[in-house]
This record gives C-alpha cells, sequence and structure tokens, in this order.
C-alpha cells in the first residue's frame, strides 16, 4: 500500500476478511450540497452501502495523506469547511505536499481507489463534455479518468447540465463502455431517460460482473461507467429540467462563471428554480446508486 493511503479501521477490516468495500467521493460533500443535507446524505449512504452487505469508504485528503474511509467527525468538517480544495488528478500532489483539505472529484476518487484496490465507486453523476464544448475544450478530467484507470463508476449517467451526446462520442472514442440498468438508454441525473442509448443494458450485478472481469482479463485499460436512473417517483419532468438548465447555463454566461466553479454554480441555481425539489432528486438517485454499487461490489468480490 503506498504510504500516502491511510485506511480507515473498518475499510483495513473488510481488506483483511475480503468483503466488498465501495468508494465513495467527498466533493459531493463539500462542494456538491448545502449543509446540513451534505453530511446527512453522505452517512444516509455509508448507512445504505452497509445495509447492501458492503463496506463504504469516503475519500478525502487530510494531513496530507489521502484517507480511504472517513470518521463521523471527518465528514462533518468537509460537509462545514469553505476552504476546502475541490480535487482531480492535477491538484492531488499538491494538496498532499501542502497539508491542505480536499475534496475528491470522480477522477481524483478513482486514482485513489484503485491505488486502495477497490473496484466500485458510487458517485451520484459523472463530470463529462460541457455544452459548447467543442469551441471550449471544457471537458471534464473525469472522462480521461474513466479511459485510463481501471474503476467501475456507478452513476445516474451524466449531470444533465451537460451536452449527454458529445459526452458518450467521447466514451466512445476511448473505449469506456457504458452499461445500463433498467433500460436501454443512457440516465441523464435528474431524469431516467436522455433518449441516447447507452452501449450495453445489463440488469444484474452478476451479469455487470462477468463483464467488467472480461474486460480486465482481456487488459483492456480503463473503468466501466453503469448508468443507474434516478427512480421514476424521485424524477424531474425532463421538459422542466431542461428549461431551468438552460436558465442556470445563460446566467452563468452572464456573470463569466466557468472551469471548476461552473457545476457547484449550476447544481445551486437549479436547486434555487425548482424550489428545493432537484436537491431531493439529487440525494434519492445517490442512494439508490449506492444500492447497484454495493450490490455489484460483492458479486466483483465473489468472482475474485
Amino acid at each position: 500500500m503506498n504510504e500516502l493511503i491511510q485506511l480507515s479501521p473498518e475499510v483495513a477490516a473488510a481488506r483483511e476478511q475480503g468483503r466488498a468495500v465501495v468508494a465513495l467521493e467527498s466533493t459531493i460533500i463539500a462542494h456538491g450540497m448545502p449543509w446540513p443535507q451534505n453530511l446527512e446524505t453522505a452517512r444516509e449512504v455509508e448507512d445504505v452501502i452497509r445495509a447492501e452487505g458492503a463496506v463504504p469508504a469516503t475519500i478525502a485528503v487530510i494531513g496530507g495523506r489521502i484517507r480511504v474511509g472517513l470518521t463521523n467527525e471527518e465528514l462533518q468538517q468537509l460537509a462545514q469547511s469553505p476552504d476546502a480544495m475541490k480535487l482531480s488528478r492535477r491538484d492531488l500532489p499538491f494538496a498532499i505536499a501542502t497539508g491542505r483539505l480536499g475534496a475528491t472529484t470522480v477522477a481524483a476518487t478513482m486514482i485513489c481507489a484503485h491505488l486502495a484496490g477497490i473496484e466500485v465507486f458510487v458517485t451520484g453523476g459523472i463530470g463529462g463534455v460541457h455544452r459548447g464544448g467543442a469551441e471550449s475544450f471544457d471537458i471534464s478530467a473525469d472522462l480521461q479518468e474513466l479511459a485510463r484507470t481501471p474503476v467501475a463508476v456507478v452513476c445516474a449517467g451524466a449531470k444533465s447540465i451537460l451536452d449527454l451526446g458529445l459526452t458518450l462520442e467521447y466514451l466512445e472514442t476511448h473505449g469506456v463502455p457504458v452499461l445500463s440498468v433498467g433500460q436501454d438508454n443512457f440516465a441523464a441525473f435528474f431524469t431516467p431517460d436522455s433518449g441516447l442509448k447507452a452501449d450495453f443494458r445489463m440488469d444484474a450485478a452478476d451479469e455487470q460482473a462477468r463483464f467488467i472481469r472480461a474486460k480486465w482479463a482481456l487488459g483492456l485499460s480503463g473503468g466501466v461507467v453503469v448508468s443507474n436512473p434516478v427512480p421514476a417517483a424521485q424524477a424531474m419532468p425532463r421538459e422542466e429540467i431542461d428549461a431551468i438548465t438552460a436558465q442556470a447555463l445563460a446566467e452563468a454566461d452572464a456573470q463569466g462563471i466557468a472551469g471548476k466553479a461552473i457545476t457547484p454554480f449550476l447544481l445551486a441555481r437549479i436547486k434555487a428554480l425548482t424550489g428545493g425539489r432537484s436537491l431531493a432528486t439529487n440525494i434519492a438517485l445517490v442512494k439508490h446508486n449506492a444500492v447497484v454499487g454495493a450490490r455489484l461490489a460483492r458479486a466483483l468480490q465473489d468472482r475474485g
């Protein structure tokens, strides 16, 4: 194990006992949701994974080390710290070298999970190609990480603030397979159906595990996207979220907001414009992903 990585007692015990472990990001806590829902959701998602027979490993950088598995106090520190860095691949060395508190994005969590020997990572939605990306080249580092790091990422598709068509094109170009659960189409975060087909539909955890084991046994590098749509009862109408997203994007453009700041801004504006309903949807989809991720992690563990 890399000396820069510190496993929590719960995660270390799980590894020694051969139990399934599921990685969780911390940007959703520090930057993705408001207080106190961020802390409440973090704890509830961990409990969902435990209830499914796996062990949660929320990842962050604290005190110059990658922490894999956090205490309740550390979760609260992330949830209430306004200056926690948002860490992607390029930022990890800086946070470690300077001792800064850092919350890991999808890309950084994949890196840390792989270093810790964890094969499954649960998040809300992956990043992707931003709208207008053909001109701006604003493409999330999440996509390149999926092309290079062998971790299965369970998500509710890509965030609907993105250009989902170009996001899927990028993943196809880099050989990243997209599996869909319960439907043929790729999910669109707040809504179940993007209208765009995923590569393969695989509903059962064992079926997904066989696919993933086959990919890696072939020496094919990179991860796998497992697209798990938000439950219909908690979903938002597609037409409504599209209109609200367009408004939020126009406001971001008018205010010159871009780069790392764009996603937190858009999610906050969408929450405000929906009267908080989008936050409830976000929380529901993360919990639903935790169920699918825990079952996948157990199936992969059973396959050795």
